[in-house]
Order: C-alpha cells, then sequence, then structure tokens
C-alpha cells in the first residue's frame, strides 16, 4: 500500500489533535465571518456545485471564509472526486505537480483517485510528490472536505504560476481530464498580502470581479497589471480557463481579512466563490 504523505502544517495552522481539530473546522462555520451555523444534515439529491475558490491561511484567520464556501458543498450531493488546486509557493516543483498518494490529517486518511490522477497525467502535468512535501495550500482544504463529504476522494495538483498561456495548456489538460466525470473542483487563494485593509478590500475586489465574471485571462491580466499579491492567481486561472465552456453561474460569497480576526495594521485578504450549475 502506498504510504500516506503525512500533514506539515498541523499544530500551526490548525490543531494537529482529531477532536479539536473537528471543533476549529466547527467554529470556522459558526464564526460571525463565517456562515454563522453548522452545515445542513440535509443534502440536495444532486450536485450544482462544480468548483468554489477558497482561502488556505491558518483556520483562525481564513478559515471562516472558507466555510461560507464549504457550506455550500455540504448542501449538495457528494462528489465522486474532487480536485484540489494549490499554489507553489515553495517552488519545489514542476509546472503542474500531481500527488498519487493518499494524505493524511489529524481525521484520518483521505484516499486518492487513480483514473482521475492518470488522465491528469498529460502534457505538462506530471506526478511529483517531492514537489507537495513542504505546500500547505491544498492540505488546509482536506480537513474541511473530510468534515462536508462523507468519504472525500481528492487528488492535489499543484500549479506555479507562468504565463498566462501555459496555464492555458494545463487548464486544457484538466478540461479534457474533468469531461464527464463528477468532480468538484478546489482553487485554493489567499488575495492580497500584507497591506492595509482598505487597499487590500480594493485591489481584491478588481480580482474576485473578473473570477466572478468568469474571465480567466481577465483575472491573470488585472493581477500582474494592478501588482495584486494574490498567490493563487495560477490555480484560479486554470480553474476559470478548464470551466469556461461549462454552463455555470459563479458569485461571491463574501471577502475578509486577517486583521478582523486580531489586530494588525498590514492584512491579508480572503475571499470565498462559488461557481454553480444553474438550478432547474
Amino acid at each position: 500500500m502506498t504510504e500516506p504523505r503525512s500533514p506539515v502544517v498541523a499544530g500551526a495552522f490548525y490543531p494537529d489533535d482529531g477532536a479539536a481539530l473537528a471543533a476549529a473546522v466547527e467554529a470556522s462555520f459558526l464564526s460571525p465571518r463565517g456562515p454563522g451555523r453548522l452545515p445542513t444534515h440535509k443534502r440536495a439529491p444532486s450536485r450544482s456545485v462544480r468548483a468554489i475558490v477558497v482561502p488556505h491561511a491558518g483556520y483562525v484567520f481564513s478559515g471562516p471564509i472558507a466555510a461560507r464556501a464549504y457550506e455550500r458543498v455540504a448542501a449538495d450531493a457528494p462528489a465522486q472526486s474532487i480536485l484540489v488546486l494549490g499554489v507553489d509557493h515553495y517552488g519545489l516543483g514542476p509546472l503542474a505537480a500531481l500527488s498519487a498518494r493518499p494524505w493524511l490529517t489529524p481525521l484520518g486518511t483521505v484516499p486518492s483517485d487513480p483514473d482521475l490522477v492518470e488522465a491528469l497525467t498529460k502534457g505538462p502535468i506530471t506526478v511529483d510528490e517531492r514537489a507537495h512535501r513542504r505546500e500547505h495550500s491544498i492540505e488546509v482544504q482536506l480537513p474541511f472536505l473530510q468534515y462536508t463529504e462523507p468519504v472525500p476522494v481528492v487528488v492535489p495538483l499543484q500549479i506555479r504560476t507562468e504565463s498566462f498561456d501555459t496555464l492555458a495548456e494545463v487548464a486544457e489538460v484538466v478540461r479534457e481530464a474533468i469531461r464527464g466525470r463528477d468532480v468538484l473542483l478546489v482553487a485554493s487563494t489567499d488575495f492580497s498580502h500584507y497591506i492595509p485593509a482598505e487597499t487590500a478590500k480594493r485591489l481584491d475586489g478588481l480580482a474576485l470581479d473578473r473570477i466572478v465574471a468568469r474571465d480567466a485571462k481577465g483575472l491573470y491580466e488585472t493581477v500582474r497589471s494592478h501588482d495584486i499579491s494574490m498567490c493563487g492567481l495560477a490555480p484560479t486561472t486554470v480553474l476559470l480557463a478548464a470551466l469556461s465552456e461549462e454552463p455555470l453561474t459563479a458569485r461571491s460569497l463574501g471577502w475578509g481579512h486577517s486583521g478582523e480576526a486580531e489586530p494588525m495594521t498590514d492584512v491579508v485578504g480572503y475571499g470565498a466563490v462559488v461557481l454553480e450549475s444553474p438550478l432547474p
């Protein structure tokens, strides 16, 4: 059996004890900065949510904003597989690095989907486990998925920021790999880093507008031209480009910043977005 990938930010970004971690996830849902309630126990018979965009900082800072999107996921029928698109903060891997292993969190083991891994391993996307050894942007999403989904089956894909055309090549592989599959996509990103809250709100609003417009190239160009320190530009661009042909509606579920959790002069911005099929 393949050895699971062990968590690297348990005890830092979130608790390293299972019971404490479950409580931290619930606290994110219950927070007035989040939904303010726990997810429903009644799930829809079908699934309308195709993708979410969520932050990946420590739970005390960004957990409530992420919970706004995960509340929508919890209300839908579970997806067969989940593709989590993460950031390459450390530059340890190739352009687009898959993990084919199960991942471990204090809540247990998250299995992988070998068929989806195989479908994604084409062109610029390769399996590279070493690229994931320090990265947190995907890891911090897993406890939320373990809380909201009965048995989440997850494929992690870490993407380095490159030119838009290069990211579009990654997106094309993703588009073909998920075609006809029941896959929930998750793009993991924080927005502006360490600037005054009002400036972060203005700049992040520009980026969120392009995400809600489902404008992959517009997002890329907006972030570049306004020098927005959005670390997950690559995974979010790939998500938007991969889903560009699908009849989806995107809406913002809210924005917040780290200064709402504790006083600080310069903040990090967080946003939550859902992309869903129109209701019948």
